[in-house]
């Protein structure tokens, strides 16, 4: 069995074609089946791709090994891209929660120790949320419906992400027109009473975070330049990096009445790439110390190192469709590879780095070899080997000594 095999057998078999039945692609599909699809966009991440006639092509040398995973044939560049353009991406999107429940289900410890952001405060134990997006750049003379400024187009991938288990809990890929804000809602729907979200000033809606304080939700941000308030007392006294920690009343003309309630204003001086760094912050939470609020601020910053392992890695910065969907497509089973190979690091006691993962696997992707055996393999302490010449090849010929 190839290793794009095991990896591919992570999805359960009958997920796919349940989910092309009711999104009524398997009527669309005749020779090009559902799952040969995934498997595709799939290898296409996997061996960064260059286009459609990389993939197609690479499979299509291997149609042997490919016609072993699940009955799949190798595309034409056609055939490969009408499906990106016509099938619909939300089948991409109900497929990776579907598996990434899935595997949550077979091995619940993948979602509570799967890894743990080595930044992040270990005093607490709630779960904690960090909430962010990045920009997808795109083409603009090709892309129409993704128009973000006069030469610029762009989708934009928001993102819950879980800092115990460093895995998504919700997603959100839209035009980057959208503000943040416009998203904050959706974003945090799903976060329980007593859990903590953190993101940045982007997303401040005071209609949105009287919601999460009325749910009981601890939620920690940077205040807005513009902000209008008024100091009612002080918190705790300055003490070492910690300028100021006051109570505060918004007094905006709306934002007054979209909050009504107190809030915790805390100035102190964090550290940014070994630079000290003035920055304010306010939070619904009166209880912690202000030094637990700034470091779990700090802990945001998780975000950024996932955006960079799969921006690095995967294949989201060139596309092979310019369509909405087909985008989409390419988006959504790029975070599918990015869950599956997280999982097999875990499986396999991964202590390297994901881009390390992602290489191992790429080189060997046609080999019928054991992946934990190959995994096992690298980064294991060894002796380098040595190149040793004869003594006389230290001479040019004709002139070693006699």
């Amino acid at each position: 069995m190839t290793v794009l095999s095991q990896i591919f057998k992570l999805i359960p078999r009958n997920l796919i074609p349940k989910l092309a039945n009711d999104f009524g692609i398997d009527r669309q599909s005749r020779v090009f089946s559902p799952t040969s699809h995934v498997l595709a966009l799939v290898f296409g991440q996997l061996t960064h791709a260059l286009g459609l006639n990389d993939i197609c092509d690479t499979l299509r040398n291997h149609c042997g090994l490919v016609s072993r995973i699940r009955g799949c044939v190798p595309p034409s560049r056609n055939g490969l891209s009408h499906a990106n353009r016509n099938r619909d991406a939300g089948m991409a999107e109900k497929l990776f929660w579907e598996v990434l429940a899935h595997l949550n289900e077979i091995s619940p410890n993948f979602r509570i120790q799967g890894r743990r952001y080595c930044a992040l405060p270990r005093r607490f134990k709630r779960m904690i949320h960090v909430v962010d997006s990045t920009t997808i750049q795109l083409i603009a003379n090709c892309l129409d419906w993704a128009k973000h400024r006069r030469r610029k187009a762009a989708a934009k991938m928001h993102l819950r992400l879980d800092l115990r288990s460093f895995l998504p809990n919700f997603i959100l890929v839209k035009t980057a027109g959208t503000h943040d804000s416009a998203e904050a809602l959706a974003l945090c729907e799903g976060i329980n009473e007593g859990e903590i979200v953190i993101f940045d000033k982007a997303y401040i809606d005071f209609k949105h975070l009287w919601r999460l304080f009325q749910r009981g939700v601890f939620w920690i941000t940077r205040t807005k330049d513009n902000m209008k308030y008024d100091i009612v007392g002080q918190h705790s006294a300055p003490k070492l990096n910690i300028l100021r920690d006051v109570v505060i009343r918004l007094t905006g003309q709306r934002t007054c009445v979209w909050y009504p309630e107190t809030l915790r204003l805390i100035e102190a001086i964090v550290e940014i790439d070994g630079k000290p760094k003035r920055m304010t912050f306010i939070t619904d939470n009166f209880t912690w110390a202000a030094s637990s609020i700034c470091d779990l601020y700090k802990a945001r910053w998780a975000i950024e190192v996932f955006f960079k392992e799969i921006k690095q890695t995967l294949q989201l910065s060139d596309f092979i469709g310019y369509n909405e969907n087909a985008v989409r497509w390419q988006i959504w089973t790029a975070l599918l590879t990015y869950v599956l190979l997280r999982f097999i690091a875990w499986q396999n006691e991964w202590k390297h780095t994901f881009i390390r993962l992602f290489t191992a696997l790429r080189g060997v992707i046609w080999r019928c070899l054991d992946m934990g055996s190959v995994l096992r393999c690298c980064g294991t302490a060894s002796d380098p080997v040595r190149m040793r010449g004869a003594p006389e090849q230290a001479y040019l010929p004709g002139f070693a000594p006699i």
